[in-house]
């Protein structure tokens, strides 16, 4: 989580310092625009009352440490009584995409989370974003960390504690791997994520059933989904995974834009990052890991089994249809796994990735 100066400003407009971050002079003129910009749309959004609101994902962890992801944002919420007000509070809402992106962020916020006696207080970072660890003695099983920022209500997340002996883990990716979206290939990429309802998004053949059947044989398994897609999109691809029957588990996701040492967050980066982050977190756990063959998963998989070969079970890798591939830009071609330690599956689909799954000994037949 980036972290904040003790003496940063909330909520207000920025004066510009040369030396407030470091990098070029055009990158810190970045900087303090991105921040001036961010502080307009506080303000705006203060004027058209909307409400401050802590949004809270699901998190996991050990016996001994947990991981609670969580967000700060200015939100406009529905009118009492109103349709969308009985949608929302029925789990039935129908967005378009552009809807998620209206909240602003609340940077810098001081945060209280307390997990039964234990309270910690962390700051939101430049996004708003929560993702700290917290110790913590807990049991197997799921616990409840309560997540309040000054101003929002309190916010209940769900974590769910593995427990020291469990040995297998599933990763999987998700766009066009539990979900078909065709994200690379960029207008399309501008209209699934912000025009698109997100009832209008299609679950992968045969994925929710395979990932059902993981979950069925090995019931503590912990579940993550490490996804390059945004924050603001969590709630929705939370609902669409609870929508179309995929088990819980803890969204791994990113914001675009500039970072503290870069222009734009690099997506592999992030993905081989929280998996190396997994590797140490659970330095017993073996993971199979779901990807597709559409953007980046075949070489992020392909790095991360080299040097960690035995926290590999296995690599199941989605291969895209042709109109598919078209759509996402392409696809890379079905790598030479022969001299790998760790065992590779392609297939179109969640029933083929399952077949040869049980020809490893991963499923039951």
């Amino acid at each position: 989580m980036d972290s904040a100066p003790k003496d940063s400003p909330q909520n207000t407009a920025p004066a510009f310092s040369p030396d407030a971050l470091s990098g070029n002079q055009v990158f810190r003129l970045a900087h303090w625009l991105s921040d001036a910009v961010n502080s307009v749309r506080i303000r705006l959004a203060r004027r058209w009352k909307f409400d401050p609101q802590t949004v809270v994902y699901q998190g996991y962890g050990s016996t001994s440490q947990v991981r609670v992801l969580g967000r700060v944002l200015l939100t406009q919420k529905p009118l009492p009584g109103s349709k969308a007000d009985h949608a929302a509070r029925n789990g039935n809402q129908n967005v378009r995409g552009w809807r998620a992106f209206t909240s602003v962020p609340l940077q810098f916020t001081d945060v209280e989370i307390s997990i039964g006696d234990v309270v910690t207080h962390v700051r939101a970072d430049r996004g708003g974003l929560i993702d700290t660890e917290v110790d913590v003695r807990l049991s197997p099983g799921w616990h409840t960390a309560i997540l309040r920022a000054e101003g929002t209500e309190p916010a209940e997340a769900l974590i769910h504690v593995i427990a020291p002996d469990v040995k297998f883990g599933i990763v999987s990716d998700i766009d066009d791997t539990v979900m078909v979206t065709a994200l690379p290939r960029p207008f399309l990429a501008l209209w699934n994520t912000f025009v698109l309802s997100e009832r209008a998004r299609m679950a992968t053949p045969g994925m929710a059933v395979l990932l059902d059947r993981l979950t069925v044989e090995y019931p503590d398994a912990p579940v993550v989904y490490l996804s390059t897609g945004p924050w603001n999109a969590a709630p929705t691809l939370a609902r669409f995974l609870s929508r179309n029957m995929y088990p819980a588990g803890a969204l791994l996701l990113t914001d675009w834009g500039l970072t503290q040492d870069r222009w734009f967050r690099s997506g592999q980066d992030h993905k081989l990052r929280n998996l190396e982050r997994l590797a140490k977190e659970f330095p017993d756990m073996r993971w199979l890991l779901i990807g597709d063959n559409g953007q980046h998963d075949e070489a992020i998989y392909s790095r991360f089994a080299q040097d960690n070969p035995d926290k590999v079970a296995a690599i199941a890798i989605r291969q895209l249809s042709i109109s598919e591939s078209v759509f996402a830009g392409g696809h890379s071609e079905d790598g030479d796994h022969t001299t790998s330690r760790v065992p590779w599956i392609y297939s179109p689909d969640g029933a083929g990735i399952a077949k040869q799954l049980a020809m490893l000994g991963v499923l039951q037949r």
